[in-house]
């Protein structure tokens, strides 16, 4: 039942070539960066993984975290909801280059394709997208006189979730806004593996305060001081550290 691992390099090592990973994150806020920057070294010692498709809130900002991840050629797809935000350039310049592939998909869709996911439901409808480019190709029905678009469930291999409390059984808490995508996102993957600020003894988190049942974890790594990607990009830190 110990889910514990000793660092993030062991967490993220058996992630692998074409593997669909979804990263918890809503910008800055829950943004896994130091699981994120380990696959980064995993790929940059070993050439692997490679052709990730990646399912996150936005492209990543800067230099540091899903933007590097993106920068160092890892990624072959991206699902997001916004490419565009506050300093995408890395993301802009592999699309238009032609080397990532971009599935845009609205924000509340995202989530209901990830919630979906998680309760296996396959399919579901929205009123969202209806008439747009976004709705191409896919069913539409008609419920009570409104267009309804059929959407997919999302799920993944892997799921990279920062939380703020874990125990060992992978029980979480999370601090605030870093809440967003994470708790769906481990009941829609394979495998969730989660950095932790801390992790406690078992019975040390209140079972009325668990957000995600350890049912849904299979690692737990503890990050004590976990780096935020706002201060990173502030700073005009970059990802691997320029020397």
């Amino acid at each position: 039942m110990d889910k514990t691992l000793p660092d993030v390099a062991r967490a993220v090592a058996g992630i692998t070539d074409g593997m669909t990973v979804m990263i918890g994150g809503f910008g800055g806020a829950g943004s896994p960066i130091e699981l994120i920057h380990a696959l980064i070294d995993r790929y940059r010692a070993t050439g692997h993984p490679t052709g990730l498709t990646v399912i996150n809130n936005n492209a990543g900002n800067g230099h540091v975290g899903l933007a590097a991840l993106i920068e160092a050629g890892m990624v072959a797809k991206l699902i997001c909801s916004f490419p565009r935000s506050a300093d995408p350039v890395v993301f802009t310049e592999m699309y238009l280059a032609g080397k990532i592939a971009l599935e845009l998909v609205p924000q509340g869709t995202l989530a209901e394709r990830i919630r979906a996911g998680g309760a296996g439901i396959p399919a579901f409808y929205t009123p969202t997208s209806f008439g747009t480019d976004l709705a191409k190709g896919k069913p539409v029905e008609v419920f009570e006189g409104r267009s309804y678009v059929q959407e997919r469930w999302l799920k993944a291999d892997v799921a990279l979730v920062k939380a703020e409390l874990a125990d060992p059984h992978g029980n979480l808490t999370y601090r605030a806004a870093a809440r967003n995508f994470g708790p769906l996102m481990c009941m829609a993957a394979a495998e969730t593996i989660v950095q932790a600020r801390r992790i406690v003894p078992p019975g040390g988190i209140d079972p009325e305060h668990v957000i995600t049942p350890g049912i849904f974890v299979q690692k737990v790594v503890e990050v004590p001081n976990p780096a935020q990607e706002e201060d990173l990009n502030l700073a005009k830190a970059t990802y691997p550290l320029e020397v």
